[in-house]
């Protein structure tokens, strides 16, 4: 991708959580401080299993005084409202999983609303970079009608699928169901600095990421690798990151000479590593 606005299609789940009881339901579980966010505010948030490992990363946007639209990654859904649902006793909480249509809007600011069509809905979301650091980032969600009709009043580039891997890779965001998954502790993959609050009290999986917080560590981290000659092809996904012959992480989001990977603590940016017999250079996830 250049260093343009853009904006792609992708998909994207709405689990709504609503009635009397919904922002206390919901403070208890997610690790997000829900209680500041305002009507029409929206926030980054995880819902943990039990041992503080992800369940599930959305966003959490205060519809009205008893209304959470929650938007997560497409086929996540279910798996939100599910793990929202085992907790769900006597209280006035209704939890529905809504099909919608969405587009990711990348390094153009949100149009105020006259310019919005009544059926879509924006939320911001982290995009550390790419088309440019600190560059304004948002979804936007709604029926496929309004949605469409919204890409096209913005007028700009659209990328397709593989363009939009390419700058996520490059702008360091991770994936669910891909960089993300059951197996994975939020500071593994950065996610607690924006989706976790260590102030609010408890929350479903909080002892260990605050015990790790205050007094621990993580064994490994998801980083960035980039072939040392830009010419190299693409990176496998799943393939083996090896450090002198030792395998040290796996690639979880493949691109071409550019992914992400979980690597071993012990492996610093700026070591050379190989995937599949190409050197690459690993990165923090900061803009690239």
């Amino acid at each position: 991708m250049s260093a343009d606005p853009f904006v792609a299609r992708v998909a994207r789940d709405l689990v709504v959580v609503g009635g009397a009881d919904a922002t206390s339901f919901l403070q208890s579980l997610v690790s997000q401080d829900l209680a500041p966010v305002g009507v029409g505010e929206a926030v980054p948030a995880l819902l943990l299993q039990p041992q503080g490992k992800i369940l599930v990363a959305f966003v959490a946007r205060r519809a009205d005084d008893t209304t959470w639209q929650c938007v997560c990654e497409g086929g996540f859904g279910a798996v939100l409202a599910a793990g929202l649902e085992r907790f769900r006793i006597r209280v006035d909480v209704a939890i529905e999983e809504r099909a919608v249509a969405a587009a990711a809007v990348r390094g153009a600011a949100a149009p105020i609303a006259p310019d919005v069509p009544a059926g879509v809905t924006l939320v911001p979301v982290a995009w550390a970079g790419r088309p440019a650091p600190g560059a304004p980032a948002y979804d936007a969600f709604g029926t496929e009608a309004d949605v469409a009709a919204f890409v096209a009043g913005l007028g700009l580039p659209v990328a397709d699928g593989a363009e939009y891997e390419i700058a996520r890779i490059e702008a360091g965001v991770p994936r669910m169901g891909t960089d993300l998954d059951e197996t994975t502790i939020p500071q593994e993959a950065g996610v607690e600095s924006d989706a976790v609050s260590f102030t609010k009290g408890c929350f479903v999986g909080q002892e260990l990421v605050c015990r790790i917080d205050s007094r621990g560590h993580v064994n490994r981290h998801l980083r960035r690798l980039r072939a040392v000659d830009r010419a190299d092809g693409a990176l496998a996904g799943g393939a083996a990151v090896e450090a002198d012959g030792v395998p040290v992480g796996t690639v979880t989001s493949p691109g071409p000479g550019v992914a992400l990977a979980m690597i071993r603590r012990e492996v610093e940016p700026g070591t050379v590593v190989v995937v599949g017999g190409t050197p690459v250079v690993v990165e923090t996830l900061a803009p690239g």
